[in-house]
Parts: structure tokens; sequence; C-alpha cells
């Protein structure tokens, strides 16, 4: 579920959607023009967290909560709340089920297929990763190459890993996105002796583990409910309430998302 469908669920609840993509001035005109406007609360999923701290600042000063979703803003007076998935819990959780799965296997070697390497949601999803394999002395991470999320840069740098390694037993790939075209390079070169683990939990890498026809048997979600439940807080926020279900009266300054691991076996209690 999206921001403007669970919006819509609230009759008490009006939503107004800016669209500044990853135009950091176009964002900042935005919220400034919406603090002009005297909104309620203000949810911002920021291009750049540290370019666009200055107007969460303006906002909160203004009296306006700011729940700041994803990428962090570089001062935590500029939001009331920040809720956003976690990237070290996506690499641990990706190492746990290729450790579980492989546990039985001798010498078993694993590989990775990275994001952008200097992003530090990458660094924390490789430092998770190993961390994890640290608990598997049978398991051995052989190669690591660094894509950068796009379709085209996934089959490239997987076709490099492919012709390096000759076999091995399974693969991590960050992204999902990445993952269409390092599946694609997975085909041309005939390999399916590996499992494939992606990352973020795109529709793509969904609908190949529900029709389990190739090597990717899990993917490790970067909650895509995350803007959702945005509005979930900007709405008790605005209201002065708690989160239902827990006993405080306000909701938590910061929330960190469950990086849940998809396969087969619960894949339809997580597909739209």
């Amino acid at each position: 579920m999206n921001a403007k469908s669970r919006a819509e669920t609230h009759s008490d609840v009006t939503l107004e959607i800016t669209e500044g993509s990853n135009d950091t001035a176009a964002q900042i005109g935005q919220v400034k023009t919406l603090i002009n406007k005297k909104v309620d609360v203000l949810v911002i999923l920021p291009a750049d967290g540290k370019a666009l701290t200055q107007v969460g600042l303006e906002a909160m000063k203004a009296g306006i909560p700011v729940v700041n979703l994803d990428r962090i803003f570089a001062s935590p007076q500029a939001y009331r709340c920040w809720v956003g998935g976690d990237n070290y819990g996506m690499g641990l959780n990706a190492g746990h089920y290729i450790g579980e799965q492989l546990k039985d296997k001798q010498n078993a070697k694993v590989v990775e297929l990275a994001g952008i390497d200097n992003l530090e949601l990458t660094k924390q999803r490789s430092q998770g990763f190993a961390d994890a394999l640290k608990n598997y002395s049978n398991i051995k991470l052989v190669a690591r190459q660094a894509a950068d999320f796009t379709v085209e840069s996934g089959q490239a740098k997987m076709a490099q890993l492919l012709q390096a390694q000759k076999q091995f037993d399974a693969l991590w790939n960050h992204d999902d996105d990445q993952g269409v075209g390092a599946l694609r390079a997975i085909k041309q070169a005939g390999r399916d002796e590996f499992i494939m683990v992606g990352g973020a939990g795109a529709k793509s890498a969904m609908d190949a583990i529900k029709a389990d026809d190739s090597v990717i048997k899990a993917t490790v979600l970067y909650p895509p409910t995350m803007a959702a439940s945005a509005i979930d807080l900007a709405r008790a926020l605005g209201q002065s309430k708690g989160i239902s279900g827990l006993s405080e009266m306000e909701i938590p300054t910061s929330l960190t998302l469950y990086s849940a691991v998809v396969t087969k076996d619960n894949i339809d209690q997580y597909l739209p």
C-alpha cells in the first residue's frame, strides 16, 4: 500500500502530494510553500537528507511536526519522527537465510552483488551480510562486485562475476532492480547451480520467487509500505495521539522497519 491509498482509508485525512523527484531545490521550494500554507503535518522523503535539513528545521520551528521518511535529516531537531528501513538488517537477514540454506554443505562459496559502494546504505548492507556469515564457518565469501542499482549495471557486473567464478552456491544481490539485469546475465550464461537472494522486495523479484522457475528463491524487504506507515504516524501526530496498541501517549521519535525475508512459503502475505 502506498501513501495515497493509505490516506484514502482515513476520512479525517486530506493528503496533498508534491513531487520533487531527485531535485533538491524543487523539494525545498515545495516544503516552504507547504509551511506557508500552514499544513498540520509534513511527511518528507528527501532526495538528500542533509540538504533538506534546514527546511525541516523551519517547519518544526513553525510548529508543523515533520515525519522524516527514509533518508534522515542531519539534525534530530528537523523532524518529530523518523521512519525508514534497516539496511544493516537487510544484509544480516540475507546472510542468515543463505547460511541456513547452506549450513550442511562443506566449503560453500558465496558471492555478493552490491550497490553503489560510496553510499552508506551499501556499506551497511555489506557489513550486515558479512556479520551474519561469521556464524557459518563452512561458508566463504569468494567474490564481490559493486553495481549501481540499474538493470544495465546488474547485468554487466553479474556477467563479470559469472565469468570469474565457475562455481558457487549462493548469491546475494543488494537491489532487485539491478537483479533484473543479474538474472538476465545468469540466464544467458546458462548457470543454475546456486540460489539467489534479492534485496528490497520489488514486484519483479516477487513474481520470480512465486513462479519458482529461476535461481532467485528469496528477497529481503526494504519495506515498500513505509510511506503508508508515515501517513499513519502523521495522522497520529496531527491528532496528538500515540500508536494504537502501544501504551505510550506519543509516537516514537524513530521507527526502524524490519527487513523480512520473503520466500515462496510466505510470499502471498506480502503481495498486494
